[in-house]
């Protein structure tokens, strides 16, 4: 289910409940079943989210870690002109707090779309925003 979950998400750039539904009508299974799935993992958008979907780990690893993912948030916050859970209004960048994304070895740990990054220093994070503007 979570390939095909996936699949839909990336034909829409998030996941709507209508695919969703075609999902577990594919699979054969009760549409509570995707929705279940898609609710409980963070890595499906139940909302539209820019090209560019910002992640950032803020739990304590990421916190404590390198130079600390409260200032590379602020600093991202600052540069996009957003806070964190929202979209700039170019819909171009979404900016959202996670809880893991399994690097805490390597912490603070930021994704991009399906590329992730470990280790920053806050003046690397407008480097990254400029050069995807």
């Amino acid at each position: 289910m979570i390939p095909a979950l996936d699949l839909a998400q990336r034909q829409h750039g998030w996941l709507p409940i209508s695919a969703m539904n075609k999902v577990a009508e594919i699979l054969g299974v009760p549409p509570m079943r995707a929705y279940e799935v898609a609710t409980f993992y963070t890595m499906f958008n139940r909302q539209p989210v820019g090209k560019f979907h910002v992640q950032l780990c803020t739990t304590t690893p990421c916190m404590l870690g390198g130079v600390g993912s409260d200032l590379i948030l602020d600093t991202i916050q600052k540069h996009l002109g957003i806070k964190a859970g929202q979209t700039t209004k170019d819909n171009l960048f979404t900016l959202t707090e996670v809880e893991c994304l399994g690097a805490c070895t390597n912490a603070p740990m930021m994704q991009i779309n399906d590329d992730y990054y470990v280790s920053h220093l806050s003046i690397r994070i407008g480097t990254f925003v400029c050069l995807l503007g």
